[in-house]
């Protein structure tokens, strides 16, 4: 789909009521999206497009509808809705358990676990600064054991400095994070022409909504996902319904050697993962699920060869920092034209499209890294150590968002890769210091698991704007504005359900342990101190010297059908493919065999089915989620 096939394209301009629905949904979500997350484990924000900022803008299709009937006009443009949607995706980029939950961990652990056993007290405590977090082991109680309230002046008062530092921390790397995509936008949007598969939904059903609510195939596709979401939702309230099953592990009936090597294998069928993988190229698909079983198959080669250590980790952190240069490399000529235009004016390029002119976005961007920089400097780390981590920071950024705007993965989790575990076994914690490694440990938040990260999401943002035809400054003022409210409002909400519930009490979800990832390793490297290990430097320069090879050889091939971004996707110990891998095998066969015998055109007529089952699978999701809390009872489909 096309820009060709947008038609009736309507006004672009963000009307200030747009905004203000927007951040009233911003609140709302924030403070839902907590309540789903900590007290049922339900996570929205695992897979692009989120599911609560689709269902977010279904309301007011419906609303559309009806004034269209009884009034023959829109109450809300295509603009209007689609800057709601931006709005509710921007803050969900920072909350819910991807996030957030992680930061809320952290910032309640070293003082409520602290023993005379683990040594805590004289390990952390030092190095911990008064204005991160709360130390008075009696306003802990209540968080952690619950049956009481955030609302007492003793508790508000002890948060309110952490939620002003913590919140503004946020607020400023997220803006940072903008001002790049501002810098990068016209190359990756306009001049590149990357795809953006994860866009289509939101603009199916905003501006081409006649079309694509009139289509049948997305009935279809509607139709099946809904069915399987409502048939296990009454599988859950009368057990006597049979449900349709939507995984299995298959790794446990594996239990002969070398073969049990493989580990943890899920075969899942879960339809919006189905439709959403329809709209990445096959080449990326063919390749995640390739270096999928490819990491198996080296797992049980090395059983065979009594191998210990793999090293899937430190190899797909350099590749995610190989794909984050290359990204940079690939755009090395533009981004010379934009010094030019920075500093002396003289340059060819058009800032009248954008939202915001190069110049004010570096000025703004330095601004930021003067601040994120300062943060961490006053909080105990060094300036070396900051500009390795901030380096780092941003070129993983600048990878997952490259490899999002490319090729679409809905999915890209990678567990134990980022910028703290990079720099430990470079430099070592000897070299480090408490100091350094506190700090680190307490922004592991960010980059736990990057299934949320926020820089691809504003990028697709502003890849919508451009589809949509939003032009000027109120669609940065939107975006902003939702991340500095809605993050506030996310605090609160955490500590009133928190309080409420209490973390380890009541909370199904995962911020009860969560902390354990951030203070264990911590723990070990402060007690046990490390060199730098020489071992794990040599895999990621191995790793990094392989996509580089896979880069090398797609550029002389034009047949080569492996991508470097299925192998960062898929080739870590706990990589973005573990759950996933099969609904990308399926939908990968599946496409092969409409393109090669029914052409382009059977697949655009066959794209709105796959839409369908995403939307179906959404709505359907979100639907149970809010009767499985109205009832307080588990609701196997509300997950």
């Amino acid at each position: 789909m096309d820009d060709k096939e947008i038609t009736g394209r309507e006004n672009g301009n963000i009307t200030a009521r747009s905004i203000i629905i927007s951040l009233v949904l911003v609140a709302i979500n924030a403070y839902w999206v907590v309540i789903t997350s900590e007290l049922w484990y339900i996570v929205y924000n695992t897979v692009s497009p989120f599911a609560n900022a689709v269902f977010s803008i279904v309301p007011l299709i419906l609303v559309n509808a009806l004034s269209k009937k009884v009034f023959k006009r829109d109450l809300l443009s295509s603009a209007e809705m689609l800057i709601i949607y931006i709005a509710v995706t921007m803050v969900t980029t920072v909350i819910g358990h991807t996030t957030m939950t992680v930061l809320m961990g952290a910032l309640s652990h070293p003082y409520w676990y602290a023993t005379p056993e683990n040594e805590w007290q004289q390990l952390f405590w030092p190095h911990i600064p008064s204005w991160f977090t709360v130390s008075n082991v009696s306003v802990l109680r209540g968080y952690f054991e619950g049956d009481s309230s955030f609302f007492i002046w003793e508790h508000v008062m002890a948060w309110a400095v952490p939620i002003l530092v913590w919140s503004g921390f946020i607020f400023v790397a997220v803006f940072a994070m903008l001002c790049i995509n501002i810098i990068l936008r016209k190359q990756w949007v306009e001049l590149e022409k990357l795809s953006y598969p994860l866009i289509q939904l939101p603009l199916a059903m905003t501006h081409r909504r006649t079309w694509f609510f009139s289509s049948r195939m997305m009935w279809i596709g509607f139709g099946i996902a809904a069915v399987v979401r409502v048939v296990n939702g009454f599988s859950s309230l009368y057990p006597s319904i049979p449900s349709i099953p939507q995984q299995v592990e298959i790794g446990r009936y594996i239990t002969d050697k070398p073969w049990n090597a493989i580990g943890y294998t899920l075969v899942s069928f879960r339809l919006s993962i189905i439709g959403l993988v329809y709209f990445m190229p096959l080449d990326l698909s063919l390749s995640c699920w390739f270096f999928f079983w490819l990491a198996k198959a080296e797992r049980v080669m090395a059983e065979v060869m009594g191998w210990n250590n793999l090293h899937l980790d430190e190899r797909s952190a350099g590749a995610w920092i190989g794909v984050g240069i290359i990204a940079i490399w690939l755009s090395r000529k533009y981004l010379l034209d934009v010094i030019r235009q920075i500093f002396t004016r003289q340059s060819s390029l058009n800032e009248t499209t954008e939202p915001m002119s190069y110049r004010t976005a570096f000025i703004l961007l330095i601004f930021c890294l003067v601040f994120l920089f300062g943060f961490c400097y006053q909080a105990g780390m060094t300036l070396w150590a900051i500009v390795v981590f901030y380096s780092l920071f941003f070129i993983m950024g600048l990878a997952i968002t490259r490899v999002r705007a490319e090729l679409g993965p809905p999915y890209h989790e990678v567990i134990f890769v980022n910028p703290r575990q990079v720099i430990t076994e470079a430099f070592g914690s000897k070299l480090l210091g408490g100091g350094n490694l506190m700090v680190m440990s307490f922004l592991y938040f960010f980059n736990r698991c990057n299934r949320s990260h926020s820089m691809p999401n504003q990028l697709e943002s502003l890849k919508i704007a451009e589809r949509s035809g939003m032009k000027g400054s109120r669609l940065i003022w939107a975006m902003t504005l939702a991340v500095g409210i809605g993050t506030v409002v996310a605090f609160v909400s955490y500590l009133q359900v928190l309080y409420k519930y209490g973390a380890v009490a009541r909370c199904r979800g995962w911020i009860g342990q969560c902390g354990w990832e951030s203070f264990n390793p911590l723990q070990s490297w402060m007690q046990h101190s490390t060199d730098p290990n020489w071992s794990s430097i040599g895999f990621m320069i191995g790793g990094f010297g392989f996509v580089m090879l896979l880069m090398f050889l797609r550029k002389i091939f034009f047949w080569w059908p492996l991508h470097p971004s299925g192998y960062v996707l898929a080739g870590a110990s706990w990589g973005g493919m573990i759950y996933f891998w099969f609904p990308v095998l399926l939908t990968w066969a599946i496409k092969s065999l409409v393109l090669r015998h029914g052409g382009l055109g059977t697949y655009r007529k066959t794209a709105p089915m796959f839409l369908g089952l995403v939307l179906g699978d959404y709505i359907l999701w979100f639907l149970w989620s809010i009767i499985s809390v109205a009832l307080n009872i588990p609701i196997s489909a509300a997950y």
